[in-house]
């Protein structure tokens, strides 16, 4: 039977006819082509490639932006995007939040009329690929750490750095880089695939996200013409913008991924019998158990439902995005590890997709700002301390 969401508090009514209409749509598609394909993929640590246009056709990328090409959906109906998609796979959602959030929101804000022009509509069908390149192998939490170094020679600006762990990196057309230019302001700059100077490298060896494409970028000597330079950014700001978007949709995405884990969980308790033939879903621990789970999804939809009408009217702040984040994707796991437990050994095979998602959901807690730094955010917002200092 195919899947019917996880909805115990009536929330399908708060829902737009059009936030019913993307979810369904969405959800559709990742039943029909996502999930026959992705445990494959994810065994053989492949991206599936061949979703791409089809994710673009549909409207998927770049879907809470207004012009391009682009839907132009609300933020409740974006969320709902990366809700589905991450019931698929955290690294299809990551796919969709790298294009959307990542690259074509700062094109799309801080870029010139010119580079929305070239990059945007390319963006928006899948017919282009973009990553986005602020995190360095020293410094992760701390971006205003970076090294990366971008030098104004005449009508270009030579980089030099390192990238790591950047989502698409070496199948990206375009790449988003941030570099700290002379007079010490990091700005950002469209790096295009085949720059001379501009090389990437893969991580091939995760036990997590591996059907999604995490690279190193590296620049040696990498030029850049000035008419590449975004011309909006100034400072830090710009970069922070950009993952306050993606970490709106991380919190939605791992709902989803808590939905199918939960999903899983109670269709094999109801199955498996034990201990004079009852379907273990009829003892004590199980049913607390799954209780659990549903009671921290149903506060987690609460959670993003609210950011998302908070979103929609601009009065949104990224401490409240930070607290979405670190619950939705601590609760995401937790629900995991339940639903790997009572699926016992089953729970570690590809028939199911529990371990998968436990798996991905421990590179989601650490990208796009930890537990611990989303902690440290909603520290100082309410004590006005801040504890990085």
């Amino acid at each position: 039977m195919a899947f019917q969401g996880v909805d115990f508090l009536g929330l399908e009514e708060l829902l737009s006819d059009e936030e019913r209409l993307v979810r369904d749509s969405v959800r559709s598609f990742v039943e029909d082509q996502v999930i026959p394909i992705i445990e494959d993929h994810y065994m053989k640590g492949s991206f599936p490639s061949e979703l791409i246009k089809p994710m673009g056709k549909l409207g998927y990328f770049g879907a809470n932006l207004k012009g391009y090409g682009c839907a132009g959906l609300n933020s409740i109906a974006y969320g709902l995007i990366m809700q589905e998609l991450e019931r698929g796979d955290s690294g299809l959602r990551s796919f969709g939040s790298v294009q959307s959030a990542l690259v074509m929101y700062p094109i799309h804000s801080f870029g010139s009329d010119e580079q929305k022009e070239k990059w945007l509509p390319k963006l928006q069908s899948g017919s282009a690929i973009g990553c986005f390149g602020l995190t360095e192998p020293d410094s992760g939490s701390n971006p205003a750490g970076l090294r990366t170094q971008a030098r104004k020679e005449g009508d270009e600006y030579v980089l030099n750095g390192a990238k790591a762990w950047i989502t698409n990196g070496s199948i990206a057309d375009i790449a988003v880089v941030w570099a700290r230019c002379e007079d010490d302001h990091i700005r950002g700059f469209l790096v295009e695939k085949g720059t001379q100077g501009f090389a990437t490298h893969d991580y091939d060896n995760k036990h997590s996200l591996r059907a999604s494409v995490t690279s190193e970028l590296i620049f040696d000597n990498c030029r850049v013409p000035e008419s590449n330079l975004l011309p909006q950014t100034q400072s830090l700001k710009q970069a922070l913008l950009c993952l306050n978007q993606a970490r709106y949709g991380i919190a939605w995405g791992a709902v989803g991924s808590a939905q199918a884990c939960y999903d899983t969980a109670r269709s094999w308790s109801l199955e498996r019998k034990q201990f004079g033939g009852k379907p273990i879903a009829s003892h004590q621990l199980v049913q607390n158990k799954l209780v659990h789970m549903l009671t921290e999804i149903t506060k987690a939809q609460l959670l993003v439902f609210r950011l998302g009408q908070l979103k929609e009217a601009g009065q949104v702040r990224h401490d409240q995005i930070s607290m979405a984040k670190r619950n939705n994707v601590a609760m995401a796991l937790e629900t995991a590890r339940m639903a790997r437990d009572i699926l016992g050994a089953n729970g570690i095979l590809s028939d199911y997709p529990v371990f998968r998602h436990l798996a991905n959901l421990e590179t989601v807690s650490t990208y796009e700002g930890t537990h611990d730094i989303h902690t440290l955010i909603i520290g100082k917002s309410i004590t006005g301390i801040s504890a990085f200092e």
